[in-house]
C-alpha cells in the first residue's frame, strides 16, 4: 500500500533554511520549522497567513463575530451563527466579505446586516484582506504547500516567491493496520507505550468526536500522564453541571434522578440507585432536599443568582463560566427555557477559549491537523469518521476541497518517525468503514481494514493502579457453591451467563413494574386469606395506596391512566379468587409466609394461609421459589401482569432440546417441585394474567372471560409413549379431533392404533410434519390405509391426529420431561460453579447463541466479541512491542 511520500519535517526546513519568509498552510508546520531555526532571525521566519495579518495567534473570528453581532442586533442566535459561518465562509473562499451577496439565496436582510457589521469588525479575515506582504528587494519568500491555502489567504502572497511542494516523487509505503477488538484494547495497548517520561515525544491523532477522545483522556489522567489538546470549556465536570442544574429548574416535574446522576455528583449528593427510575419531585431522600427546593423556587432566578446559588453550594468557584455568561450578557437575565436554550446552543457551537500547558502528550484532532511534530505518533480508528464534510455551497469547489483533504490526510498519516495505526475491524457486529480518502490513495479493493495489510492483536492484560482495596484470601478457599437456583435466575443464565453474573455482583433501580407486581401480588394473597373483605370502597382504597406507592415512576398526566390499569387488575383478581378460592389446604403444612404483605399492614390483617405465598428450597432437586397460590392439591397458580402466552409459547420458551432465545423455565420448575409433593398425580400449573381483559373492558367492547386470563400447563405422571397408547387417547382421536380425524378413527379399532406402537417408537416431537415423516408415522398412516382404505381423507386424518398428538406435548409435560430437567438444572449448577471457580470466564452468549438483548438486565457490561474473532480471522501476536522509539537526535536518524 503506497501513497504519496511526503517530505520529512528536517528536509523540509533545509529546503527553506536560507528563506527570509515561509508561509505554511497550518500552524503546526510553522511550529516545527520555527523550532528548527538554526540562526538568528528579525521578525517571523516560518508563519501561517492569519498569523503573519494578525501578528498573534489566530482567534476563533467566527465566536468573536457571533458575539458582536447578536450585542448590535436583535436576530436570534441560531439564524447569527448561521449566516456568520456563511459569510466568513463565503470570504474565505471567495477573498471578499460581501461576494455572498451574489448568491440569490443567501442576500438576504440577516446576510446584508451581518456583512455589515462583520465587515467592521477587526476580525482576522478582515485583516487578512486588507494584508500586503511588504517585500525588500534582497528578501527571499517561500510557500510551502501552496495547494492548501484557501483564496483568502493566497490573496496577501507577492508577486515573486518560490512554491515549494510538501511532497516528493517517491511512494510511502504505509505499515500495517494494528486491528484491536474494541477501543479498549486500542488504549491499552498505548498505555502500555506512554509514561510520564516520554509523554512530550507522544502524538495521539484522533477524531475529536469520537469514543476514542474521552477513553484516551481518562485513561492518561489515571495514570498520572500530562496531556494537551484534549477537553475544551465544556468538558469541565462543573461547567455540564452547571448547564444540567439551569436544564432543572424548566424540566417540570418528570426529571428522573438517573438524568441528573452527574449534577448529583457535582453537588456531593449521593442518592441509592434504588430511585434512579423515579421522578426528582418524589424522591423523599434528605441528599437531594437542596436540589429539590432550589428548582421549586427558580422562577425568580437570574443566571448570576443560580451560579451563586452552585459555587456556594460545591464550594468551588466558575470565573471561566461566570466570564462568559457576562460576556454574552445574560447575567442578569431570568432563567428561562428559551435562555437556557439559547445559552446551551452557543456553547454547543462555538468552543470557548481556554489556557492550556503545553506539555505532555499531544491529542490531535484528525480533523484540523495535518502535521503533528512529535516522534512517535499513534492514529486511532482512521475510520469514516476522519472524513470531512466538504461545505455545500455555491462558492466551494468541492472537487478542489476534496484534494485539498486527500493532501492533509496524506501528510498527517506521515507525521513522526514512528507511526502506529490503532483500528478496529468492527464494531457492534458490523465491519468497520476505513476513512474514504483511501479509496483515493490505494489501488487495492477493500471494505475494511483486514482486507489490508493488517496485524490482528488479541487483549493483552494490564494493571493502571493498585485498583480497589481487597481482602488476602487464603488460596485453599474455594468459592462457595450455588446449591439451589431460582426459575428466574435460571432464565437470566441460559440467556447470558455473563448476564447472570453481574446481576449478582450489581444493584439495580426499582422500576415500577417491580413495585407494582409486588402490590398485585400482595393484594392478591390478602384477598385470598380475607374473601368477601375487599368491597367497592375498600378497592377504591386500595387503588388509591397503590397510586400512591407508585406515582414516583409515572408522569403526572398517567396518572388517571395508572388508576383504570390499577382497578381493572384488582378487580379481576377479586373476581378470580371469588370464583376459585383455595380448597382443601389441610395437606400443606403451616407457612410462615414470604416476607411482609402491604395491605395486610395496611388494613391490620394476619395473612397466615399456608396456600399463598410459599416459599420452596428443595436441596435434592437444587430449586427454589415461590408459588403465589395452591388452589388445591394437583394446581399451583401464578398472578402475571404482563401479556398472555399461549401453553405452545411457555413449552416452547422452556425447551431443552431446541433452546429458545426467551428462556422461561417456571412452569418445569413448580411442576417439577410439585410432582415430589402429589407423586403420581396429574398436575396443573395455571398462569393468571389479571390484566388481559383491559384493553376490552377499556374499550367497551367486554367479550373475553376470566377464562381468557388463564394459561394452564399440564403433568401427566406416565411416560408420553405410554400415555398415546392409551384408550383414552384414542378416544379423543375418534370424537374431539379434527373432522377428517374423527372420521377415520371412528372405522378402525384400538387394536390396529396399537399395532404400530408395537413396531415403532413414537418420536418426542412437537412438530407434526416431523412425526409424519417418521417410521411411526409412515407406518400409522399404511395401517389406517389398508384397514379404512386408501382415501384421501384417511391420509389427512392422519396427519391431524399427528398434530393432535403433539398437541399434548406443546400444552404440557411427561415423566421424562421432568426427570430430563433435572438432569438439565444438575448439569447448569455444576457449570455456574465451575465458572465461580475461575475455571472458566462467565460467556456472554447462552444456550441459543447470541443473548437476546430486550431481556438483558446489564447491557453495558456485556463487552461482545470482535467480528474479526467470529469470521475467524487469526490474532497474530505482536512480534515486537508496542514500545515508544528513542527519540530526539537518535530517532530522526
Amino acid at each position: 500500500m503506497s501513497l504519496k511520500r511526503s517530505k520529512s519535517i528536517d528536509r523540509l526546513y533545509h529546503e527553506v533554511a536560507d528563506y527570509d519568509l515561509v508561509i505554511v498552510p497550518d500552524s503546526p508546520l510553522a511550529d516545527a520549522l520555527n523550532r528548527r531555526l538554526e540562526r538568528p532571525h528579525f521578525g517571523p521566519f516560518a508563519i501561517t497567513p492569519r498569523r503573519l495579518a494578525t501578528r498573534r495567534r489566530e482567534t476563533a473570528e467566527d465566536r468573536t463575530a457571533f458575539l458582536e453581532v447578536i450585542d448590535e442586533t436583535d436576530l436570534s442566535w441560531k439564524e447569527v451563527a448561521y449566516t456568520v459561518g456563511n459569510v466568513l465562509q463565503c470570504w474565505e473562499y471567495r477573498g471578499s466579505a460581501d461576494a455572498i451577496l451574489e448568491y440569490e439565496a443567501f442576500d438576504t436582510p440577516a446576510t446584508r446586516t451581518v456583512v455589515d457589521v462583520v465587515r467592521s469588525l477587526q476580525t482576522s479575515s478582515r485583516l487578512l484582506a486588507d494584508y500586503e506582504i511588504d517585500v525588500a528587494a534582497d528578501e527571499a519568500i517561500a510557500v510551502v504547500g501552496e495547494r492548501q491555502l484557501t483564496n483568502l489567504e493566497r490573496s496577501i502572497l507577492p508577486d515573486e516567491y518560490d512554491s515549494i511542494d510538501r511532497f516528493t516523487d517517491d511512494a510511502f509505503d504505509l505499515p500495517a493496520f494494528r486491528i484491536f477488538e474494541s477501543p479498549t484494547a486500542i488504549i491499552d495497548a498505548i498505555l502500555d507505550a506512554v509514561t510520564r517520561e516520554n509523554a512530550n515525544e507522544i502524538g495521539i491523532v484522533l477524531e475529536a468526536g469520537s469514543d476514542y477522545s474521552p477513553l484516551v483522556e481518562s485513561a492518561l489522567e489515571t495514570a498520572e500522564i500530562p496531556y494537551y489538546g484534549g477537553p475544551g470549556f465544556m468538558d469541565d465536570r462543573d461547567h455540564r453541571a452547571f448547564v444540567q442544574l439551569l436544564r432543572c429548574t424548566t424540566a417540570g416535574s418528570d426529571t428522573r434522578v438517573r438524568t441528573i446522576k452527574p449534577l448529583l455528583s457535582c453537588l456531593g449528593a449521593t442518592v441509592p440507585v434504588e430511585h434512579d427510575e423515579k421522578r426528582l419531585v418524589d424522591v423523599d431522600d434528605p441528599e437531594i432536599d437542596w436540589l429539590r427546593a432550589f428548582t421549586e423556587d427558580a422562577d425568580a432566578l437570574t443566571f448570576e443568582e443560580t451560579l451563586n446559588a452552585y459555587e456556594d453550594r460545591t464550594g468551588r468557584t466558575l470565573e471561566g463560566f461566570r466570564e462568559e455568561l457576562d460576556t454574552l450578557g445574560v447575567l442578569e437575565e431570568s432563567i428561562t427555557a428559551d435562555a437556557i436554550n439559547r445559552l446551551a446552543f452557543y456553547l454547543e457551537t462555538y468552543e470557548v477559549p481556554i489556557d492550556r500547558d503545553n506539555e505532555g502528550v499531544l491529542l490531535a484532532d484528525a480533523k484540523s491537523a495535518s502535521f503533528v511534530d512529535r516522534p512517535v505518533v499513534f492514529y486511532l480508528g482512521l475510520d469514516e469518521d476522519w472524513t470531512h464534510n466538504s461545505p455545500n455551497r455555491p462558492w466551494v469547489d468541492r472537487d478542489e476541497e476534496y484534494e485539498r483533504n486527500v493532501d492533509g490526510f496524506q501528510t498527517l498519516l506521515q507525521s513522526g518517525v514512528d507511526r502506529h495505526y490503532l483500528v478496529q475491524d468492527a464494531a457492534g457486529g458490523s465491519p468497520v468503514t476505513p476513512c474514504l480518502y483511501f479509496d483515493a490513495l490505494l489501488e487495492t479493493e477493500f471494505d475494511r481494514f483486514s482486507d489490508l495489510a493488517s496485524i490482528c492483536h488479541d487483549r493483552t492484560d494490564r494493571s493502571t493502579g493498585d485498583g480497589f482495596d481487597r481482602v488476602p484470601l487464603d488460596a485453599d478457599v474455594e468459592p462457595k457453591r450455588v446449591e439451589t437456583v431460582s426459575q428466574s435466575s435460571l432464565n437470566t443464565y441460559a440467556n447470558s451467563p455473563r448476564d447472570y453474573f453481574f446481576g449478582r455482583l450489581v444493584e439495580g433501580p426499582d422500576r415500577h413494574y417491580f413495585v407494582e407486581g409486588n402490590l398485585f401480588h400482595d393484594f392478591a394473597e390478602f384477598v385470598a386469606n380475607h374473601p368477601g373483605f375487599v368491597d367497592d370502597a375498600r378497592l377504591e382504597d386500595v387503588v388509591d395506596v397503590m397510586i400512591e406507592e407508585t406515582r414516583a415512576f409515572h408522569r403526572a398526566i398517567d396518572i388517571v391512566t395508572q388508576r383504570t390499569r390499577y382497578r381493572i387488575g384488582l378487580e379481576t383478581i377479586v373476581e378470580y379468587l371469588g370464583e376459585h378460592a383455595p380448597t382443601d389446604t389441610t395437606f400443606l403444612t403451616p407457612s410462615s409466609g414470604w416476607g411482609a404483605n402491604f395491605f395486610a399492614e395496611y388494613f391490620d390483617r394476619d395473612v397466615d394461609s399456608p396456600a399463598t405465598e410459599r416459599w420452596f428450597e428443595a436441596e435434592d432437586l437444587r430449586l427454589e421459589g415461590k408459588i403465589d397460590l395452591v388452589q388445591s392439591p394437583t394446581r399451583l397458580v401464578d398472578f402475571k401482569s404482563g401479556t398472555r402466552n399461549s401453553a405452545s409459547q411457555v413449552t416452547k420458551y422452556a425447551s431443552l432440546d431446541e433452546p429458545s432465545d426467551r428462556p422461561n423455565f417456571q412452569a418445569l420448575c413448580y411442576l417439577t417441585y410439585w410432582r415430589r409433593q402429589q407423586p403420581n398425580e396429574a398436575l396443573e400449573f395455571t398462569f393468571f394474567h389479571f390484566l388481559e381483559t383491559l384493553d376490552d373492558v377499556v374499550t367497551g367492547d367486554a367479550t373475553e372471560t376470566l377464562e381468557d386470563c388463564l394459561t394452564t400447563i399440564t403433568y401427566h405422571p406416565i411416560a408420553f409413549d405410554e400415555f398415546v397408547q392409551s384408550r383414552t387417547v384414542f378416544d379423543e382421536l375418534r370424537e374431539e379431533a379434527a373432522n377428517d380425524c374423527t372420521r377415520t378413527f371412528s372405522k378402525t379399532d384400538y387394536e390396529t392404533y396399537l399395532a404400530t406402537f408395537d413396531a415403532h417408537d413414537v418420536p418426542r416431537t412437537r412438530d407434526a410434519d416431523e412425526m409424519a415423516d417418521s417410521p411411526f408415522g409412515k407406518a400409522l398412516v399404511e395401517h389406517l390405509v389398508d384397514d379404512v382404505g386408501d382415501y384421501k381423507y384417511v391420509k389427512n386424518g392422519c396427519l391431524q391426529a399427528f398434530r393432535h398428538l403433539c398437541g399434548y406435548r406443546k400444552a404440557g409435560y411427561f415423566v421424562e420431561d421432568l426427570d430430563a430437567f433435572e438432569r438439565f438444572v444438575d448439569e447448569q449448577l455444576e457449570e455456574l460453579n465451575r465458572y465461580r471457580r475461575g475455571d472458566d470466564r462467565f460467556p456472554i452468549d447462552g444456550r441459543a447463541g447470541e443473548p437476546n438483548y430486550r431481556y438483558v438486565n446489564n447491557r453495558d457490561m456485556l463487552l461482545t466479541e470482535s467480528r474479526s474473532t467470529r469470521d475467524g480471522l487469526q490474532a497474530t501476536q505482536i512480534e515486537e512491542p508496542l514500545e515508544a522509539e528513542p527519540t530526539g537526535a537518535e530517532a530522526n536518524r
